[in-house]
């Protein structure tokens, strides 16, 4: 084959088991010779519509079977995958749109507001309507108006595959370059560090649009030859039910996702003996979490990275688990990790520093964002990853904190996610976040904002009671803020800026 891509991952899995389910997706089965010849057609369908190598084609809905087809289709002419998050209001929405100036944008149910905004409107991108919707091309047409010719671009793995937009907690998203090659090595260290079989049964309910369901775990899956049950979005009900039933091997799920199957009322009694693996990351676990995954007799996996690094970084693998508790593991199998000073000399063994990561698997840059790579890469290629994190004597990471969100509080650098974990311990606690707020004699002084388990109650002077002889006096926060749920993004991660918005202020 010409084509060394993604886009002929397709085919290469279909010439060894075309007959293997690829994806289940509201109950309907789609084997990998049944995904090769649609992402097939839709390559031929795409192209008839003016896409061509190094054109975006951008995706608007929940997960499917549409959005992988796309992706596939996509990477088939050479051509990049612009995965919107579905969460986004139209002005916000019509940003990425303008900066990455799809050629084509196919949009499932539900966006039907977005799409027809304005702001979205007014940009004239060639929308395709995975639905029918009335007045677009359809996706089935364009799909089904495609040749069965086989396509064999010359795709090179340093080819662009995708633009991720991260979240842009701080200023504009930024659309992180995805090559071919960045996806492929970091499938390749999820290999090494699972052990994946073919037989693998993933659960894909995180979004797709998002680095770690998409790149984490349906890849990977894919390569291996295993069945991703695709399902629209997360609920906790659903996903025990698949797991009993469909025999779920391995699932993938942030901190509030997996607390929602702990919190379930089935969870003593559902069968669980199909899962292999339990895997998250995102954000450290709190202990807690991890003790009650355990007394199920399931280890969850964590794991580092960012979407810059595609996203895997490092590994704690299921035998170090409660051993190494807390710890982000080692590098992946073909990443490297460094922990440095603000001078970008590493760091002392156990002394906080910034988190740089190089390998393949890391982006080539931001998307026609010069100012940013300036900043963001160092010393020939590493990453700065913006994050805070220790290593051990034998080359563990520990993630202490973002760096935006330490708190120096008379001259004493507080890292919240040690004080979070703390307040993890407190029975009554389902999440916290612990955030800094100004004041007059400490310069800063910390603040948890936190919500409690169903059921529970907790004062904010029993919480603070609860930390005394547990971290230093100025560790504990000054202040408690009990609400009823802490705000979260699509992919279910904390999202601490809106925390800061609204509880970050002076009393």
């Amino acid at each position: 084959m010409r084509d060394a891509g993604m886009g002929s991952w397709a085919r290469r899995r279909a010439r060894m088991s075309p007959d293997q389910v690829a994806f289940v997706h509201r109950g309907v089965r789609t084997t990998y010779g049944q995904v090769q010849d649609r992402s097939n057609r839709l390559a031929h369908g795409l192209r008839a519509l003016g896409v061509e190598r190094g054109d975006r084609v951008a995706y608007l809905g929940l997960n499917s079977v549409e959005l992988v087809l796309t992706m596939l289709a996509t990477a088939k002419l050479g051509a990049v995958t612009v995965p919107l998050n579905t969460r986004l209001a139209p002005p916000e929405t019509a940003f990425v749109l303008q900066d990455s100036a799809p050629r084509v944008l196919a949009w499932d149910e539900g966006f039907e507001q977005v799409v027809g905004s304005e702001d979205v409107a007014s940009l004239g991108v060639l929308t395709v309507s995975v639905a029918g919707a009335e007045g677009h091309p359809s996706f089935a047409e364009v799909l089904e108006s495609g040749s069965d010719e086989v396509l064999d671009e010359p795709v090179s793995l340093d080819d662009l595959f995708m633009i991720q937009y991260t979240s842009g907690t701080s200023g504009r998203p930024k659309g992180v370059m995805m090559t071919h090659a960045n996806i492929s090595w970091n499938v390749y260290n999820l290999i090494v560090d699972l052990d994946l079989t073919s037989h693998e049964r993933c659960l894909l309910s995180a979004p797709l649009f998002h680095t770690a369901a998409l790149n984490q775990l349906m890849f990977p899956c894919f390569l291996k030859g295993g069945t991703s049950y695709i399902e629209s979005s997360w609920d906790a009900d659903r996903a025990l039910e698949l797991i009993e039933t469909e025999g779920i091997t391995w699932i993938f799920g942030v901190t509030t996702m997996l607390l929602s199957l702990l919190r379930h009322p089935q969870w003593e009694t559902r069968d669980l003996s199909s899962l292999r693996i339990v895997q998250s990351g995102g954000a450290p676990l709190p202990e807690s979490l991890l003790q009650a995954y355990l007394d199920r007799g399931l280890m969850i996996i964590q794991g580092y990275g960012l979407t810059e690094s595609s996203p895997g970084a490092t590994m704690l693998r299921a035998h170090e688990g409660v051993t190494r508790i807390g710890s982000a593991g080692t590098p992946c199998f073909f990443s490297d990790v460094r922990v440095v000073t603000p001078t970008l000399e590493d760091a002392e063994t156990g002394t906080p520093g910034e988190v740089l990561v190089q390998g393949p698997n890391v982006t080539p840059g931001y998307w026609q964002r010069d100012d940013a790579n300036a900043e963001t890469f160092v010393d020939e290629g590493w990453l700065r990853t913006g994050d805070l994190g220790t290593m051990d004597d034998d080359g563990y990471l520990r993630i202490v904190d973002r760096l935006k969100d330490m708190i120096i509080s008379g001259g004493e650098n507080i890292y919240p996610a040690e004080v979070e974990q703390a307040i993890y311990t407190h029975p009554a606690v389902a999440e916290v976040a612990v955030i800094g707020v100004p004041d007059a004699h400490w310069g800063e002084v910390g603040r948890a904002v936190v919500s409690l388990r169903a059921g529970q109650s907790a004062s904010e002077a029993e919480l603070l009671a609860h930390l005394d002889g547990r971290l230093a006096r100025y560790k504990i926060p000054k202040s408690v803020v009990i609400i009823e749920e802490l705000p979260h993004n699509a992919s279910g991660k904390l999202v601490k800026n809106r925390v800061k918005e609204q509880w970050g202020h002076h009393d």
